[in-house]
């Protein structure tokens, strides 16, 4: 409970004694950058495999003659929409991106850069944290659908070349009943999972104490508890907005 309450005493310190929106626009925008597009490529290798995967072992396992071959990326669709772009790749995300805002923070601990911005009368939650967090609610979403639609391209290109599907079938069982609320579900996940991946690696980050082997313990401990937060938030949202 005691660390809880100090991640909240935390998360209120964001707003406190802020900097000048130039410093904070310069900063996000150098966040964007190493959240967003050094993660681009992973994500879209990651995503395109399973949805490849999955088409494959969607059609494994619909063998009965009675259903239709468009059922299969009507099940990709589903499943890349509510649960593979959002939630696995927030895994992905919290391994990568908030392990390394984590060892970040970490660093310039037990560097005693952040007890020099301090003395300097500068509030370092806000000059250090905010950026991060704004930075990751900007790309992370962004990252999920560039995740979603290289995940239902790996299926069509898997399916097709594999001749588990004909074209015309994918493209007809990704348009057939398709809800568009189910892409405001995956984004208001997106938007939530970004928020604890980032808010809860810098918390783990900014108050490492120790040397350096503190450090990779924060990280490691970020990475945990990050998943941990991602799960829980993805049952309470799918209670919320499914149920």
């Amino acid at each position: 409970m005691k660390e809880i309450g100090s991640y909240f005493i935390f998360l209120g310190n964001l707003f406190i004694n802020r900097e000048s929106f130039r410093t904070q626009y310069r900063l996000i925008v150098d966040e964007c950058v190493l959240i967003g597009l050094d993660s681009i490529f992973l994500f879209v290798l990651v995503s395109t495999f399973i949805g490849a995967v999955t088409t494959v072992q969607t059609a494994y396992n619909l063998i009965a003659p009675y259903i239709p071959n468009y059922v299969i990326s009507q099940v990709v669709r589903e499943m890349t929409l509510l649960e593979l772009a959002p939630t696995i790749m927030a895994i992905i995300y919290a391994g990568k991106v908030g392990s390394s805002m984590a060892g970040n923070l970490g660093t310039m601990r037990i560097t005693e850069q952040i007890d020099a911005l301090e003395v300097m009368g500068i509030n370092a939650v806000n000059y250090l944290v905010l950026p991060k967090i704004v930075a990751s609610l900007f790309m992370y979403p962004l990252l999920v659908i560039v995740a979603g639609s290289c995940s239902l391209l790996g299926g069509y290109i898997v399916g097709v070349l594999t001749g588990i599907i004909a074209p015309t079938e994918y493209i007809y069982g990704l348009r057939y009943l398709f809800n568009d609320f189910t892409v405001t579900f995956a984004l208001i996940k997106a938007f939530a999972f970004a928020f604890l991946v980032s808010s809860i690696s810098s918390f783990k980050g900014f108050y490492t104490k120790g040397g350096a082997l503190e450090v990779g313990i924060s990280s490691t401990k970020a990475v945990t508890t990050s998943v941990i937060a991602i799960l829980i938030a993805d049952y309470l949202l799918a209670q919320l907005l499914l149920a």
